[in-house]
């Protein structure tokens, strides 16, 4: 995706033998993951660009079969954002049906960039 990072959870490329990093469960994101894809957002109250992110990644999940859209107020959840190494909101992370995180972008996304970042999960 087009934000301002590419990188895994720990601020490296996917764990560094080009393998996914492992990516939160559904418990901890509190929802579904996908069939073939998910979209975890993280967000905050008086973030503006996560307005816009929550639209493209909405619209995005409403157009792509299996694929959901999960969004996390970070404020509520700071043990998992400390645990994932989020540093600003809105962050995406792209997971595959296994819950493997497989990208991450930090920034408002453009939906022709989180539809190339799918084609890496699915």
């Amino acid at each position: 995706m087009n934000g301002s990072e590419d990188v895994g959870p720990d601020g490296s490329e996917p764990d560094g033998a080009g393998r996914p990093a492992a990516g939160p469960s559904a418990a901890e994101i509190g929802g579904d993951l996908g069939e073939r894809a998910t979209l975890v957002q993280f967000s905050s109250a008086f973030c503006a660009p996560c307005r816009a992110t929550r639209r493209v990644l909405g619209e995005v999940a409403a157009m792509v079969p299996g694929v959901a859209h999960v969004e996390i107020d970070a404020e509520a959840r700071l043990d998992l954002v400390r645990a994932l190494g989020i540093l600003k909101t809105p962050t995406v992370l792209v997971l595959d049906a296994h819950g493997r995180e497989v990208r991450r972008a930090a920034g408002q996304p453009r939906k022709a960039d989180v539809i190339a970042a799918l084609g890496e999960a699915v």
